[in-house]
């Protein structure tokens, strides 16, 4: 696992990346809801969708859309296991550890932070 600062300048080489934004009413619903209650809501997708050590549809499951966090984790490559593995250097085929996890939630609170 690299440094936050580290995997934010890969994020920021990234043309893809950078073009994604909160709109709409993903970002209506992070500024009615506020951050610490949609992270509270990140992390039990994190447990559920990309903690475990082979995720059920794996590269396909996390949605585009309909929440602040689903962005988030595009514009961040907290995905899935491909892209935390090539951006941040966590590897496939083990669940995340208490630190990986929280190591994703701070990128992705990252990113909503520099959005709202």
């Amino acid at each position: 696992m690299i440094d936050i600062e580290g995997a934010f300048d890969r994020l920021a080489s990234s043309s893809f990346r950078r073009k994604l934004k909160l709109r709409g009413r993903e970002l209506a619903y992070l500024q009615t809801w506020g951050l610490d209650r949609v992270m509270e809501q990140g992390r039990k997708f994190i447990d559920e969708r990309l903690a475990p050590a082979a995720p059920r549809n794996d590269g396909r499951q996390t949605p585009w859309g309909n929440h602040p966090i689903f962005v988030a984790q595009h514009a961040t490559a907290t995905c899935c296991r491909g892209c935390l593995e090539k951006v941040h250097e966590i590897k496939k085929g083990h669940e995340l550890t208490p630190d990986e996890k929280s190591y994703v939630l701070q990128a992705i609170q990252r990113w909503l932070e520099e959005q709202n």
